[in-house]
């Protein structure tokens, strides 16, 4: 059951950090500036983070086995769009379908390994974090040598038949459970405004919010950046976005671990620390290896999300827990999607070296926040 759940997770996150590794293709395809290029990205993640509640609801309900399966099909399908989209409508609009189609594995991904490891859910949720960040280091470094070799469609395509292949291993794999009888009836928005009131859970949204702005602007133009910027080739800025996502298969499952030996708290301190440190260096460095460098340090916020989401499925009510993290994930992950566009634009106003200053100025103001938030 969990290598069901992690080869799902795999694709489903992995694939959309193709959009970024082939954004310049796209740029070219399709005439789009930065800012535009951005807000592809943006339609991408709001459409994902929308998702999320509909999908924490439909947890509690109808249970993760039906939504895990259903994801990865409506994956498949919405994918089969974007490879044969032929204006910019097409593309955004099968982009946002998409985004919500995986949407569908977001909370559930965490509400099952709560039922299976529930004495263990920081390890099994940073082993499967984990297997999404495997997925991120091959994928975009494959579809950038796909893009460069063949076409930029192919890139995508290749992903296809494993997400049918993924859909029917969950829909064999995973229980059925009967939440009939635990399911509380219709969704309240009392439920997730009354998760929202408590100073832990509305803390770490706070936490959640800052952290998914930073990311999502440096994951969405990293590539970007050192191709346009910096002149990398194609297929040497993905390998280091690749780089970036195999090192942080190795810092989420100590993130995990290190959740479950001695808290939230002092993870989240080193983690964001070394990535303030990193996107602060990097419009002053320099050649590859300075960039590697870069990439080591930023990696480290890959395991922040780990942290926060294991201490939050834990406190949250028991047959509610889909509801609650569902409506938490809308609210940080739309919010941290507005994030791409308006680094596009900055960037776009020739000021990307100062956008990155930016985000690490955020990064910064995390560390604050988790000093002053965070007391366990």
């Amino acid at each position: 059951m969990l290598l069901a759940v992690a080869f799902g997770w795999f694709l489903s996150i992995s694939t959309r950090m193709v959009y970024p590794a082939l954004l310049s293709d796209l740029r070219g395809a399709y005439g789009l500036t930065l800012t535009t290029a951005g807000l592809l990205l943006t339609v991408l993640w709001v459409a994902y983070g929308l998702g999320q509640l509909p999908s924490g609801v439909l947890a509690d309900r109808v249970g993760e086995r039906f939504l895990l399966a259903v994801s990865s099909a409506i994956a498949a399908g919405m994918l089969t769009l974007v490879v044969v989209a032929n204006s910019r409508v097409v593309l955004f609009a099968a982009t946002a379908l998409f985004g919500l189609g995986t949407a569908l594995y977001g909370v559930s991904r965490f509400t099952v390994l709560t039922d299976i490891y529930p004495d263990r859910i920081g390890t099994a949720t940073g082993i499967t974090m984990a297997a999404g960040d495997i997925g991120n280091a091959v994928m975009p470094p494959t579809a950038g040598f796909i893009a460069a070799t063949v076409a930029w469609q192919y890139g995508f395509g290749v992903v296809i038949p494993f997400f049918v292949v993924a859909a029917i291993t969950l829909w064999v794999t995973l229980p059925d459970p009967d939440r009939g009888g635990d399911a509380g009836g219709a969704f309240r928005v009392s439920d997730v405004v009354s998760a929202f009131r408590r100073p832990v859970v509305a803390h770490a949204l706070v936490l959640l919010v800052l952290w998914g702005v930073v990311t999502q602007a440096f994951m969405g133009f990293y590539p970007t950046y050192l191709i346009d910027v910096e002149e990398f080739s194609t297929t040497v800025a993905t390998g280091l976005f690749g780089l970036f996502f195999a090192l942080g298969s190795v810092v989420k499952p100590i993130a995990g671990r290190a959740y479950d030996r001695i808290g939230v708290r002092y993870p989240l301190l080193a983690m964001m620390s070394l990535t303030a440190i990193g996107l602060g260096s990097l419009p002053f460095s320099e050649g590859f290896w300075s960039f590697v460098g870069v990439t080591a340090l930023t990696s480290s916020v890959l395991g922040y999300e780990t942290v926060l989401m294991s201490s939050l499925t834990e406190k949250l009510p028991a047959g509610t827990q889909g509801t609650g993290l569902g409506g938490l994930r809308t609210v940080y992950i739309m919010l941290g999607a507005l994030s791409p566009v308006a680094f596009g634009a900055v960037a776009d106003r020739g000021y990307f070296d100062e956008a990155f200053l930016g985000v690490a100025a955020l990064s910064a103001l995390t560390v604050v926040m988790i000093a002053l938030l965070v007391d366990y």
